[in-house]
């Protein structure tokens, strides 16, 4: 075997029991949280500082990380599930309960979706603006 190649097979391993072993400690975290009665639930459009967060539900569930704009569930201010806005499979901890959230998500893609296909100045034409005139 070509000495640069076995090289290259130990960095891809190296690579790959990093990634076991995060996901693995992020599962050990999970598990030694416990579940609150009373959440506060908040949807939001996703920024650059929710990557990490978006990173940590994609390895959780062992999928890639989408790309685009997303909407993000936050319970008690913790990124819980995410949806890709152009479509696909949202991202959800598997170890908190967020069946009740994908709903919502979808909803309020759907509500999004719909305030960027409606033309802009439509909008305001519905406006109707009067002057009133000095006599």
């Amino acid at each position: 075997m070509h000495p640069q190649f076995r090289i290259d097979l130990l960095h891809d391993r190296r690579r790959q029991l990093e990634s076991d072993l995060r996901r693995s400690q992020l599962l050990a975290k999970a598990r030694q949280d416990t579940s609150r009665s009373e959440e506060s639930v908040g949807l939001r459009l996703c920024s650059v500082h929710d990557d990490a967060a978006i990173e940590r539900l994609a390895l959780l569930e062992a999928k890639p990380v989408p790309q685009g704009r997303m909407i993000l569930a936050e319970v008690d201010g913790e990124i819980v599930a995410a949806l890709p806005l152009r479509g696909g499979e949202a991202l959800t901890d598997p170890f908190r309960p967020t069946a009740h959230l994908l709903p919502l998500l979808r909803l309020r893609a759907a509500q999004l979706e719909q305030a960027l296909a409606e033309p802009r100045e439509g909008r305001f034409a519905r406006l109707s603006f009067s002057r009133g005139r000095a006599a």
